[in-house]
């Protein structure tokens, strides 16, 4: 077995960065405003960007820049200094995906290492050799090779080549990506990051003669949402990953909530730890992965091709918990002042989720707004609240209930 792998989480904002630094990453990926795959998330500003950078370091955490669009002339001409800036803030790493922006970054950051996208679709060992000949120190593997193909590459590598590779959350049914659906559906470019994922949608066949008369698309009980993939869960395999020489496993989800980054984040934080311990994986980190918003769970390619790849049935999200509350600041005895994300009263029983620790459960008894008046609810977005918490809670630490589908609640 190799050495203990890095633990790369997603930070699609600043917000989402506090929480995946917080919450265990070794490693973060992130997007200024322009080049990454991820357009409508938050992104960082050039300000954001330093103050970023800054923050990781001081808390030994490395920053990629994910510049892993299909860039065009024009948008490779505007490009450099971009790359310059990332090199003079002391970005560890670029994420690329295109041949032309790598050879650009060769040029203007000279001093930041080169990572390959999964946008390249690498599934050989050649083509891995290919890349760190020209210069890169890591290859993002794509989603679609099995463990027994990732060893054979490792195998067949330099050494020092890295090779990184997705371990958690959506699936794309393109091949790693790349993708032109979403254009010519919606006219959103998804290799510019702005995907619509119409592979989610529902659809029905139409018969020339018989317009607006719908078949649908089925087979027995199945239903016809023919593209929509599951999520990628491999909590459980984590040994087996490290195994087959995976030196960073990355968690997807840039678009998704600050209280997703620091729940899968922690949940592989331990489960990292536990198998390079040589102990197993506590069943509590197990049940996090489940307290998120997500699609049916599954293996991937990692075992071959997946007999439950797709679902077909419909293309909600499972959501079982919803955040309460984030901690604004605590004191020793658990006296906190909390900003409010979900509305929830005196009697709601809640979990309380620390950085490091296993979640806590407690009952609301008492809870004052911010003026210290007395209050049976708060059901004011982003509202003040002042509460006793069962344990000492720093900034970023979260309360989340489970929801009552029978009240609505």
């Amino acid at each position: 077995m190799r050495n203990k792998p890095e633990l790369l989480s997603p930070a699609g904002d600043p917000e989402r960065l506090q929480m995946a630094v917080r919450y265990g990453a070794d490693a973060v990926y992130l997007a200024g405003r322009q080049y990454g795959m991820r357009a409508k998330c938050g992104n960082f500003s050039e300000e954001e960007l330093l103050e970023a950078v800054s923050f990781c370091h001081q808390n030994h955490v490395r920053v990629f820049v994910t510049a892993n669009i299909l860039a065009r002339t024009g948008e490779i001409r505007e490009m450099p200094p971009f790359l310059e800036l990332c090199q003079d803030i002391g970005v560890d790493a670029l994420i690329l995906g295109d041949l032309g922006v790598f050879k650009a970054a060769e040029r203007y950051a000279p001093k930041v290492e080169r990572h390959i996208s999964t946008q390249m679709g690498v599934v050989s060992a050649d083509t891995a050799r290919a890349w760190h000949d020209m210069g890169a120190t890591r290859v993002v593997l794509a989603r679609e090779l099995s463990l027994t193909e990732i060893r054979e590459i490792r195998d067949h590598i330099p050494k020092e080549l890295e090779l990184e590779a997705f371990v958690h959350g959506a699936m794309c049914v393109s091949f790693s990506g790349r993708c032109l659906l979403s254009n010519y559906m919606a006219g959103r470019d998804a290799n510019h990051g702005a995907c619509a994922q119409p592979c989610r949608w529902k659809y029905a066949l139409m018969e020339e003669k018989r317009p607006g008369e719908y078949f649908p698309i089925e087979e027995d009980d199945g239903g016809a949402y023919i593209m929509n993939s599951r999520d990628l869960n491999m909590i459980d395999h984590i040994p087996e990953l490290m195994e087959a020489g995976i030196d960073s496993f990355k968690i997807e989800g840039r678009a998704k909530s600050a209280y997703y980054a620091a729940c899968v984040t922690s949940a592989y934080r331990h489960g990292i730890d536990a198998a390079a311990a040589g102990e197993p994986l506590p069943e509590i980190w197990r049940q996090e992965l489940n307290k998120i918003s997500h699609r049916h769970y599954y293996q991937g390619f990692y075992f071959g091709q997946p007999e439950k790849g797709q679902f077909y049935e419909d293309a909600r999200y499972l959501r079982d918990w919803e955040v309460s509350a984030y901690v604004v600041s605590c004191e020793a005895d658990g006296s906190a002042v909390l900003t409010q994300r979900g509305k929830f009263s005196r009697g709601d029983t809640l979990e309380l989720v620390i950085p490091g620790a296993e979640p806590v459960t407690f009952t609301v008894e008492e809870m004052y707004n911010g003026e210290g008046e007395p209050i049976e609810s708060c059901p004011h977005p982003e509202m003040e609240i002042r509460m006793k918490l069962p344990a000492m809670a720093p900034a970023y630490s979260v309360l989340r209930r489970q929801r009552d589908e029978r009240s609505g609640k």
